[in-house]
């Protein structure tokens, strides 16, 4: 194979990702590449992967547990702080039961390896994660999307499927920061033998879930809550059935414990409701400064602000500029999202100043002329 071919051709077409450095912790304003920039695209909505009372916690708990957890969970990598972080996340989700994951995309992976022999098909919405997608893989599904938050779409497909089942949606989708109508994919599916799952990566801590009975929920613990990790809640016996069959559980090293204190305490901030104000403040201040300056941003009440500028050369253009005016904001291209799509996601955490919001945006209009 021609690997150096391969990695031209990317360049050549705008395509080739190269990583920044950061010099310093993740927060809203930070040194990457030696240059001290606003970061605005970054996961931690909430401002908590650098909150004193979260690395107070992490730091306690490495002094109690030590650096590393050493096993898998059913080996002897499960402790106390393991257990008390499942039972939080449990009751702050209103279900009877959560199990903790590596990762959000060894969660999707480790839900549909659990599910394989269960379950004959899955519906995926148009945009969900590529996790999701390798999940339908893995399962040895055959990929069937409906069209992005289209229930009518959603209903027709629902029609052919025979045998039980999964529609799988993002909760707040991550290219785009709209929202999925989980009441309504609730609603098409009922009396159907059809179990709803949704990934509630980019909307967990910052909106409250809506998780019908009998369904599976998954979110992550390295975005609002600022550490790591992911988390599938639901009933005692789906949970009690992925602790026996899903693959991506039974066979990773357990998260540290000190990172499940540093959870907790993320955890204790969120229901505070103090940060979560904060950002849906800097949300309305983004959507009102950036419709003054008539800026076309996606339809987005999220964290996530999406500026869709068409092809990749451009996007790139764009978010170099902004980089060199003290900007951080990063170009999302293909294959992450369709052809022709490229564009500036903008993403706003709670610690994010109005006066840099609007220094931001007018730095985008006049780079867009």
């Amino acid at each position: 194979m021609n690997f150096s071919k391969k990695i031209s051709e990317l360049e050549n077409n705008h395509l080739l990702r190269s990583r920044r450095v950061s010099n310093s912790p993740q927060t809203t304003r930070m040194v990457i590449d030696g240059s001290e920039v606003v970061n605005f695209c970054s996961n931690d909505y909430l401002s908590l992967a650098s909150h004193p009372k979260v690395k107070e916690a992490f730091i306690k708990g490495v002094e109690k547990y030590g650096s590393g957890s050493g096993a898998s969970h059913l080996v002897s990598g499960h402790s106390e702080s393991h257990k008390l972080l499942e039972e939080a996340l449990s009751e702050f989700t209103g279900q009877e039961n959560a199990l903790i994951f590596s990762s959000g995309y060894s969660a999707n992976l480790g839900i549909f390896s659990a599910l394989r022999d269960e379950i004959k098909w899955a519906l995926q919405d148009k945009l969900n994660h590529a996790s999701l997608i390798d999940g339908s893989r893995i399962a040895g599904l055959t990929i069937q999307r409906y069209l992005h938050n289209n229930l009518d779409s959603l209903d027709s497909k629902l029609e052919k499927q025979i045998g039980p089942g999964l529609v799988v949606t993002d909760n707040v989708f991550s290219m785009d920061g709209d929202q999925a109508d989980i009441a309504g994919i609730d609603k098409a599916i009922h009396k159907t033998d059809t179990i709803l799952m949704q990934d509630d990566a980019h909307g967990f801590g910052i909106f409250d879930p809506f998780i019908p009975k009998g369904s599976i929920y998954m979110a992550t613990l390295g975005k609002a809550a600022g550490v790591m990790g992911a988390f599938v809640a639901g009933n005692n016996d789906f949970i009690e059935f992925l602790i026996q069959k899903s693959r991506p559980y039974t066979y990773t090293t357990a998260i540290p414990p000190s990172v499940c204190q540093a959870i907790l305490m993320s955890l204790e901030i969120i229901k505070n409701g103090e940060q979560k104000e904060k950002l849906l403040k800097n949300i309305d201040f983004f959507k009102t400064m950036s419709s003054q300056l008539g800026l076309n941003f996606e339809n987005s009440d999220s964290a996530i602000q999406p500026l869709i500028v068409g092809s990749s050369q451009k996007a790139l253009e764009i978010s170099k500029n902004l980089f060199d005016s003290g900007f951080f904001v990063s170009a999302i291209r293909p294959p992450t999202v369709p052809p022709n799509t490229a564009r500036l996601r903008f993403t706003l955490s709670s610690n994010h100043q109005s006066e840099e919001i609007e220094s931001l945006l007018e730095k985008v209009k006049n780079a867009m002329a």
